[in-house]
């Protein structure tokens, strides 16, 4: 079993492999984290892990509000996330790999990342300025017949991207080509659909691509026949990267 220790950053959304990660950071807990990665040399990989948040706030309460006016804002690295952290994370992860680590004049980062690899997240370490954690790095295998279980998801995923530009009553673009190897697609269509938190972490977490594969075609053929029952949906990118509120 492969394990790594990383830094831990937790998300209110989920990263695939292959996907870009932009993040706006300000929180000290993450900014401490970032000028950790600075020191790494430029020609190493500068990474981190995300996870989605099960249960908890990925921006932790900086003064007293609601319910409680005289509460005591939370600090420190597990801040908005229990006296477990482990607990609050969903257990499987990406590692992001932060190409572009930007400090800005007046504080807080700007960074830009790509997932990598799947990781099973073992444990929480609150310790530090900022959190880390053990992690078992997860193989990708490719199943029964991905091949053409990805044939059918991209022929269902044009059609879900038609009836959604059309509900939006916009112009689908044509022009981008979309991948073929079987685990790109599984992952691109995962970040691409809209869909809850739950439903995209039950993708990333799927046993093997094939079954990720199979997962999405249902998926997919259930979102369209809705669009298509419905006579508008409210404005939405579709191939929106998620940012930090951070």
């Amino acid at each position: 079993m492969t394990t790594v220790r990383l830094p831990l950053f937790p998300l209110n959304s989920v990263l695939f492999p292959g996907l870009v990660l932009p993040l706006n950071i300000f929180e000290e807990r993450y900014c401490a984290m970032m000028r950790e990665l600075l020191k790494t040399p430029e020609d190493e990989p500068r990474r981190f892990a995300v996870v989605a948040i099960r249960d908890g706030h990925e921006v932790a309460p900086s003064a007293p509000g609601m319910p409680d006016p005289t509460a005591v804002p939370e600090r420190g690295p597990a801040a908005g996330f229990g006296a477990d952290p482990f607990r609050a994370f969903h257990g499987v992860g990406c590692v992001a790999d932060a190409a572009t680590i930007r400090e800005r004049a007046g504080g807080g980062f700007e960074v830009l990342a790509t997932g990598t690899t799947r990781v099973r997240l073992l444990s929480v370490d609150a310790s530090g300025p900022f959190l880390t954690a053990e992690l078992q790095e997860l193989t990708e295998e490719p199943g029964d017949e991905a091949g053409p279980l990805a044939e059918g998801v991209l022929r269902a995923f044009r059609q879900y991207q038609k009836r959604l530009a059309g509900a939006q009553k916009q112009t689908l673009a044509t022009g981008a080509e979309l991948p073929d190897e079987p685990s790109v697609v599984s992952y691109l269509v995962a970040a691409a659909t809209m869909l809850d938190t739950p439903t995209r972490q039950r993708l990333l977490q799927a046993p093997d691509t094939a079954s990720r594969l199979r997962d999405e075609l249902g998926l997919l053929r259930a979102e369209t026949a809705i669009i298509r029952n419905l006579p508008s949906l409210p404005a939405s990118e579709l191939t929106r990267a998620p940012t930090s509120l951070n």
